[in-house]
């Protein structure tokens, strides 16, 4: 069920409390079928009497507490470990962090599709050399691909590289906002991933696991760090273009109390569904309902101690608050006609770039995590019309935050992170892999890839690994998925193996049973 779907639903059931009588309330935290009610009584000036079923003596309570005092003095201890990730009243308090962080929060730019790092950022002349010839048995012999059948051909770039900076990083002519900034960005050539299909690889990355089930990357974040700001979410997900193939997944919770879920804001329309208040009813109406069901949900909390029941509270109290904080965040219109010029963004449209702008202002409202999903990068034809199609949607925007981000002094402890979910082959894709012949693109490669990251701690003007000469297998610094995630928790002051939540009678962790801190990129 959506956080803010509730309120909104009980405002229609509920509505305003008139004349005398009773309204039965159902209890949260009993599941959907639960039939154990408060009878909320009122008389005819509205005012509330005291519900039905607390009305009772003392040694009635003690009875039917079950086991009396052993019952109670049980359940104080069960509760101190239910919350030990949080306080009842507020189970987003801030945390303390492992050791000092370099990073106190996270913009994550993915790529849907997963784009070309040899055509962006991994520059490769031998691929010139055998452009057009059969590519090394050893690429192919007992290997799978996605889409590629027989024996393909090497495909070079089409596209010019320059070194950039001071630091001197191959970047394309695709990306020439980018190449701006390559002296603040840290250029990783040498990941890899084990999944080599869009859904298991994107869940994968966030995840930490190939298929659904567990916590997304922000909602572990959230959990280990709490928020900085009690109006807004702690994570949150913009998104330009359709969604992902591993769907909502990849902002889930999983296991981990729904508090952590990512909410997803929208450029258009209702910025979060089921916000606004229903037609006819004031924010005095909705301050009734909420108070009403929250004296309720409390009551539960103190008797079961389920922190769903905590999580309940703060996420109605948390949707009145954004009813104000949200459409003054969402209102990018109020930036100077510099900024919007320096994003390329458009007041009203929705777009990368203006999910860009809205990435700085959460953060700098305190927003702990926000993703940016942005579509269509899954080029398997007509790589030479869509992948500069897509980089022009893309360049300026994230060019435009690392810019925004350091001359507001926010980049020192923002940390910015782009990729895809895999790479692309070195390969030509000449059909759509049931024959029919296609204009030249590149199919999925898990065992090599590029991302770059910016801020929050990460040396600057860096480039780190290195591909062999066309750009198939890792030849220095080899970079796993879990390596990246474990390195980007030590930012935020995170030790990625104590960070752990236990479930089915197992501690599990982001980075699962592997992982390691790639120092080298540290400042």
């Amino acid at each position: 069920m959506h956080p803010f779907e509730t309120p909104h639903q009980l405002g229609k059931s509920l509505g305003k409390l008139q004349g005398g009588g009773s309204v039965l309330l159902p209890l949260a935290g009993r599941g959907a079928g639960s039939s154990r009610y408060f009878v909320k009584r009122h008389d005819s000036s509205g005012r509330g009497l005291p519900p039905d079923g607390l009305e009772q003596t003392r040694r009635a309570f003690l009875r039917t507490s079950g086991l009396g005092l052993g019952a109670l003095a049980l359940g104080s201890l069960l509760t101190e470990s239910v919350f030990a990730a949080g306080s009842p009243a507020n189970p987003l308090a801030p945390r303390p962090t492992h050791f000092a962080p370099r990073a106190k929060r996270v913009i994550y730019l993915h790529m849907v599709g997963a784009p070309s790092q040899l055509d962006l950022f991994d520059f490769k002349p031998a691929l010139q050399q055998y452009d057009g010839k059969p590519c090394p048995d050893e690429f192919i012999k007992g290997k799978r691909f996605a889409f590629l059948r027989g024996h393909p051909n090497i495909a070079a770039s089409r596209y010019a590289f320059q070194r950039h900076g001071r630091s001197g990083a191959e970047i394309s002519e695709l990306l020439p906002h980018l190449a701006t900034v390559a002296d603040d960005i840290a250029i990783v050539k040498s990941l890899q991933t084990d999944e080599f299909n869009h859904a298991p690889a994107q869940l994968f990355l966030h995840t930490g696991f190939g298929r659904l089930g567990r916590p997304s990357f922000g909602s572990w974040v959230t959990y280990g760090l709490g928020s900085e700001n009690a109006d807004l979410p702690a994570y949150v997900v913009l998104q330009s273009g359709p969604l992902a193939g591993a769907g909502t997944s990849l902002w889930s919770p999983g296991f981990l109390p729904s508090v952590h879920q990512g909410v997803q804001f929208r450029s258009s329309g209702e910025p979060v569904l089921f916000l606004d208040n229903p037609k006819g009813h004031t924010a005095t109406d909705r301050r009734q309902v909420l108070d009403t069901v929250r004296s309720l949900n409390e009551a539960q909390l103190a008797d079961v101690g389920d922190p769903e029941i905590a999580t309940r509270i703060s996420q109605y109290e948390m949707a009145f608050r954004m009813q104000t904080s949200v459409p003054e965040l969402m209102d990018i219109s109020r930036e100077s006609k510099a900024t919007l010029e320096l994003y390329g963004a458009e007041p009203g449209k929705a777009s990368f770039a203006n999910n860009c702008l809205l990435a700085r202002r959460l953060v700098e409202r305190g927003v702990r995590m926000v993703q940016l999903y942005d579509a269509d990068w899954d080029h398997h034809g007509d790589l030479a019309t869509r992948l500069p199609r897509k980089c022009k949607d893309v360049d300026q925007g994230m060019a435009a935050l690392i810019k925004d981000l350091k001359q507001r002094g926010l980049l020192d402890d923002t940390l910015v992170v782009w990729g895809g979910e895999f790479g692309r082959t070195p390969m030509g894709q000449t059909d759509s892999g049931t024959g029919a012949v296609t204009k030249l693109g590149r199919d999925h490669h898990k065992d090599a890839f590029t991302m770059w990251l910016a801020g929050g701690g990460v040396k600057r003007g860096l480039t780190y690994g290195r591909t062999d000469d066309l750009g198939y297998h890792i030849a220095e610094k080899p970079v796993h998925v879990h390596d990246l995630n474990a390195t980007v928790l030590h930012l935020l002051g995170l030790d990625h193996e104590r960070l752990t939540f236990r479930y089915q009678g197992r501690d599990f962790r982001l980075t699962d049973v592997h992982g390691r801190v790639v120092r080298d990129l540290l400042i």
